[in-house]
C-alpha cells in the first residue's frame, strides 16, 4: 500500500500530513504528486471530493522549501474561480505548511487593496487569487509576475468556461514561458480540453475516474413536482422533514439556479421555522464568509446557495444536497452533489424535477452515464398542470402583463353611450314592441346628428377667425404654409442696415 512517505515529499510536509491524520493518499494524489515534484505539467481529472487540492498543495510546499520570495514578485500563482474556494486553498496551505515559513497572499474581491498591498510588499511565496483581482493589482503596478515558477489553475473547466478565458490569457502572457502548469478539475469536456492544451506543455494526464462521473458514496434520487414555485417549495419542505424524521439529515446545501430564487427560498424556509442561511454572488464578502463559517460550525442546518458554492468547497460532514432547480449545465450537477459523500462518507442527493426540466435531466443522465432513480413516482404520476404554467415563471408572463394593462386602460375609459337595442324576437305577439323600439332608436340617432351639425356650425372657420387668434391658428397649422413668402426682413429691417456707407476714393 502506497503511503505519503513513498511519494517523495519532504520531511516537513510528511510531518504536517501525519499530524492532520492522513497516511494513505487518494488515487489522484498518488498519481499527481510524483510528476509534480519532477516539475512536469499535469492535467488531473478526478471526482469531486477526492483530494485534488492536496495534489498540488503538498508538492508545491516541498518545491518551495528552497529559495525566497522578493517584494511584489510571487514565486507561485494559484487561480480559483470563486472567493470561497480561494480562501479554502489558503487554509490548506496554512494547515500543511505549518512547518514552513512561507508568506501566503490571498487576493480576492471584497477586501481592502491596502491590506493586500502590504502582504505583497513583504514578498509572497504563494499567491492565491481570483483572476479579476489579480489583474487589478497588475494594472496598478503592484505586482511583477516574472518570478512565477508554478501556475495552478484549479477547477480548470469552470475557469475556462465561465468567461475567464481572456483574463487567463492575459495572465499567462505575464508569466515566464518556462513555468510549470497544473490543471485540476472534476470535468473536462472536449471543447475545454482544446483550450487547456494551449496552456500545457507535454502534460501528464492523470485520470483516476471517468470524466464527469459521480461518487458511488452518494445516493441519488429524483422527486417529481409541478412547475409552480410554491408547489416546489412545499415539496422541498416535506422532503426535508421526512429525511429529518428518519434521522438521516444532519445538514444540507440547497442549490438554486438564480440568485433571486436563493433569496426567495431562504425567506420561505425561515418563515416555516427552518434553520437556514443564504449564499450567492451578490452578497458582500464579509456576509459570505460569515454565512459559510456558521454553516461549517453547525450553527445553520440548511444553506441555500447558488452555484458559487458548487465548486470545490470542502465541508466534509454535509449529509444531504437538495437541487431545488435542475442545473441548466449538466456538469454543475456533478459538482453540486459532490458537496456530500466526501472522503468516503455516505451522502444523499435529491433533485426536484418538473415537466419543463426533462431536457436538462436527459443531459445529466447522458453525462454521468447512468439513470437516476425516481422516488415516489415519476412525472407521469402528477396531476395535469394548469395551462400556461412554466416553473412558476411563465415565458408568456410579459405578454399577459401587457394584456392586463390594456384591460386596466379600458376600465378607466368612460363607457360608450348605449343605444336602445332590439332584444325581443320579431313575431306576432310582440310586433308592436319591435316597431316602437326601432322608432326610438331612429329618433335617438336623428337627435345626435342634429347636435353634431349644430356644433359644427357654431365652431368658427379659419377664414372667419378673429385676428387675435391668428397666432394660435398658425401654431396649430404650422405645417400648412398658405401665406405669402416673406422677402428679406420686410418692414422689420434694423436701422443700422439702412445707413449708407461712404465709398472711399
Amino acid at each position: 500500500m502506497t503511503t505519503f512517505a513513498d511519494l517523495g515529499l519532504s520531511q516537513k510536509v510528511n510531518s504536517a500530513v501525519a499530524d492532520a491524520g492522513y497516511t494513505v493518499p487518494t488515487p489522484i494524489q498518488a498519481g499527481a504528486i510524483p510528476p509534480a515534484l519532477q516539475r512536469r505539467d499535469i492535467l488531473g481529472i478526478a471526482q469531486t471530493g477526492t483530494g485534488k487540492t492536496a495534489s498540488f498543495v503538498l508538492p508545491m510546499l516541498t518545491l518551495l522549501e528552497t529559495g525566497r520570495a522578493r517584494a511584489r514578485m510571487p514565486r507561485t500563482l494559484i487561480l480559483e474561480p470563486t472567493r470561497e474556494l480561494a480562501a479554502q486553498v489558503a487554509e490548506n496551505f496554512e494547515k500543511y505548511g505549518k512547518n514552513h515559513r512561507l508568506n501566503i497572499a490571498l487576493l480576492i474581491g471584497g477586501v481592502s487593496f491596502d491590506e493586500q498591498d502590504r502582504k505583497l510588499e513583504r514578498g509572497a511565496d504563494v499567491l492565491i487569487c481570483t483572476p479579476g483581482r489579480l489583474l487589478d493589482h497588475c494594472e496598478r503596478g503592484k505586482l511583477l509576475m516574472t518570478g512565477v515558477e508554478i501556475l495552478v489553475i484549479d477547477e480548470a473547466d469552470r475557469m475556462l468556461d465561465m468567461g475567464f478565458i481572456p483574463d487567463i490569457e492575459r495572465i499567462a502572457k505575464l508569466i515566464p514561458f518556462t513555468r510549470q502548469t497544473l490543471f485540476f478539475s472534476a470535468t473536462m469536456p472536449p471543447e475545454i480540453q482544446k483550450l487547456a492544451d494551449r496552456f500545457l506543455q507535454n502534460p501528464v494526464r492523470i485520470e483516476v475516474a471517468p470524466p464527469s462521473s459521480t461518487a458511488k458514496t452518494v445516493t441519488q434520487r429524483l422527486i417529481a413536482s409541478n412547475g409552480k414555485d410554491y408547489e416546489k417549495r412545499a415539496v422541498l419542505r416535506d422532503l426535508i422533514k421526512a429525511q429529518d424524521d428518519l434521522g438521516y439529515l444532519k445538514n444540507a446545501i440547497i442549490f438554486c439556479n438564480r440568485k433571486k430564487d436563493v433569496a426567495d427560498l431562504f425567506r420561505s424556509l425561515e418563515r416555516h421555522g427552518f434553520s437556514a442561511g443564504a449564499l450567492h454572488g451578490d452578497m458582500d464578502q464579509r456576509s459570505r464568509t460569515t454565512m459559510l463559517h456558521n454553516f461549517k460550525e453547525g450553527n445553520l442546518q440548511l444553506l441555500v446557495a447558488s452555484d458559487v458554492a458548487a465548486r470545490g468547497l470542502d465541508i466534509p460532514d454535509v449529509s444531504h444536497v437538495f437541487n431545488f432547480d435542475v442545473p441548466i449545465h449538466a456538469e454543475d450537477y456533478v459538482h453540486r452533489i459532490g458537496r456530500t459523500g466526501r472522503a468516503g462518507r455516505s451522502g444523499r442527493s435529491f433533485t426536484i424535477v418538473t415537466r419543463h426540466d426533462t431536457k436538462y435531466l436527459d443531459a445529466i443522465e447522458k453525462l454521468i452515464g447512468e439513470k437516476i432513480e425516481w422516488q415516489d413516482g415519476d412525472l407521469t404520476a402528477l396531476p395535469a398542470e394548469s395551462e400556461g404554467s412554466d416553473n412558476g415563471r411563465d415565458r408568456r408572463g410579459k405578454g399577459r402583463g401587457r394584456e392586463r394593462d390594456r384591460d386596466r386602460k379600458r376600465d378607466r375609459q368612460p363607457a360608450p353611450a348605449v343605444t336602445e337595442a332590439v332584444t325581443a324576437p320579431a313575431n306576432e305577439d310582440n310586433g308592436e314592441e319591435v316597431v316602437a323600439a326601432e322608432a326610438r332608436s331612429t329618433s335617438v340617432k336623428a337627435e345626435r346628428k342634429t347636435e353634431r351639425k349644430s356644433r359644427d356650425e357654431a365652431r368658427p372657420s379659419r377664414q372667419n377667425a378673429p385676428a387675435n387668434d391668428d397666432h394660435r391658428e398658425r401654431r396649430r397649422y404650422r405645417d400648412h404654409d398658405d401665406g405669402p413668402t416673406p422677402v428679406g426682413f420686410g418692414d422689420d429691417i434694423p436701422a443700422f442696415m439702412l445707413i449708407v456707407a461712404n465709398a472711399k476714393s
